[in-house]
């Protein structure tokens, strides 16, 4: 990952009507394997990874990240949020330099708000901290949930373009789309 600018890592906690984004904590751990090898999460973003590597493989307190997010409901993880800025190892040529959206909950999770609602104090905590950058994301466009999220949340269709075999959706989310959802 690439420098998010100037931001100082890690922030506070943000506290949103329901939840909690804040840094990986060991009691985490069991979460973030769950996300990894949930066929569900990963059937957008190439497969569930096998549990026995995760589990030899994910550490104690899981890896904390400048830009990534522990989205916590009372307690306990249920998702991860990220914001990214995209290095040029990464395959898709028109997220190249920017800042990405990306997230990830545990299905329990789905449909009941979180995700829109923790996207939305991420970005509006970026928003804050760089307040000139937009931001972008890129999902299948065959992800339905993900296409929503992405409207919600302000991102307009900027192309689309064939990648990791899928038709891949690419969306930008002006800096002044603050507040929305």
């Amino acid at each position: 990952m690439a420098d998010l600018g100037p931001i100082t890592w890690p922030p506070a906690p943000i506290r949103t009507e329901r939840l909690l984004l804040r840094e990986p904590t060991a009691t985490d751990r069991a979460a973030v394997i769950e996300l990894s090898a949930s066929p569900e999460v990963g059937a957008y973003i190439g497969g569930a990874q096998p549990r026995d590597e995760l589990e030899r493989t994910i550490p104690a307190v899981p890896r904390a990240h400048p830009g990534q997010f522990v989205v916590d409901l009372d307690g306990a993880m249920i998702g991860l949020v990220q914001l990214d800025r995209r290095n040029g190892d990464y395959l898709v040529g028109p997220a190249v330099g920017k800042v990405e959206l990306g997230y990830l909950f545990l299905p329990e999770a789905w449909g009941q708000g979180y995700a829109a609602e923790a996207c939305a104090a991420a970005l509006d905590w970026f928003a804050g901290a760089v307040p000139d950058e937009p931001v972008v994301l890129v999902t299948q466009s065959a992800n339905e949930r993900s296409m929503r999220l992405a409207a919600r949340l302000g991102f307009v269709e900027e192309g689309r373009f064939e990648a990791w075999d899928a038709e891949q959706w690419f969306g930008v989310r002006p800096a002044s789309a603050s507040g929305r959802v």
